[in-house]
């Protein structure tokens, strides 16, 4: 697939994702990080749900750094893999305090150093906290789309990104890191993709193959 199409593409779904944007709750760059590592293996939605309550207890690196790892578990429990999380959230929270004066590190390089954040964290961070895009966050719906679409063959997510990159413009890398997802809770559903309604179904290559 050549740039032209994919512009093509990125600027149909644009439009027709209007509203799309991130869907996890956070009022700073740290509640936005917590809230992605929370995210991992979870929907957004039961993120947001155990959020609340969560930064009402705890909100700064000190907060969390401080907090009995046996009562944060509790606090995440809902979010699924809580111990793991629960150590990694402590771990990062430390390290933003004792090496970053409590803030929330801006490259992707030093936050892929910190516990529990990977490069699809580090990119909704750099993203969503700090509005510098430098990557694009390969999730289930991006992975999905991409091979769908024929942007890429790859499966694992940093190939699959390696891909994306080279042929995505990066003034869209903003704008593709939201409406892929949104494409994907909406249209190109995992189990039924709702292909009579895609706008873009004329670019996929999994539908031409099957309606060619």
């Amino acid at each position: 697939m050549n740039k032209k199409d994919v512009i093509n593409i990125i600027e149909i779904l644009k439009d027709t994702y209007s509203d799309a944007r991130c869907s996890l709750d956070f009022s700073t760059p740290f509640e936005m990080l917590v809230a992605v590592i929370l995210s991992a293996q979870c929907t957004d939605e039961r993120v947001n749900k155990t959020t609340p309550s969560l930064f009402a207890k705890c909100s700064t690196p000190k907060d969390f750094s401080e907090i009995d790892i046996l009562e944060l578990e509790e606090l995440i429990h809902p979010c699924g893999f809580y111990k793991n999380k629960a150590k990694n959230i402590k771990a990062t929270s430390k390290i933003i305090l004792e090496k970053y004066d409590g803030k929330v590190p801006e490259t992707m390089e030093e936050l892929m150093s910190l516990p529990g954040v990977g490069r699809k964290t580090a990119n909704v961070v750099m993203l969503e906290a700090f509005n510098n895009p430098q990557g694009i966050a390969v999730d289930t719906h991006c992975k999905r789309i991409a091979n769908k679409i024929g942007l890429s063959n790859e499966n694992e997510p940093e190939k699959i990104e390696k891909d994306l990159l080279k042929i995505i413009p990066k003034e869209y890398y903003k704008d593709v890191n939201h409406i892929l997802i949104w494409h994907g809770r909406n249209t190109c559903i995992a189990r039924k993709p709702n292909c009579s309604l895609c706008p873009i179904k004329t670019y996929c290559a999994s539908y031409l193959k099957d309606n060619g």
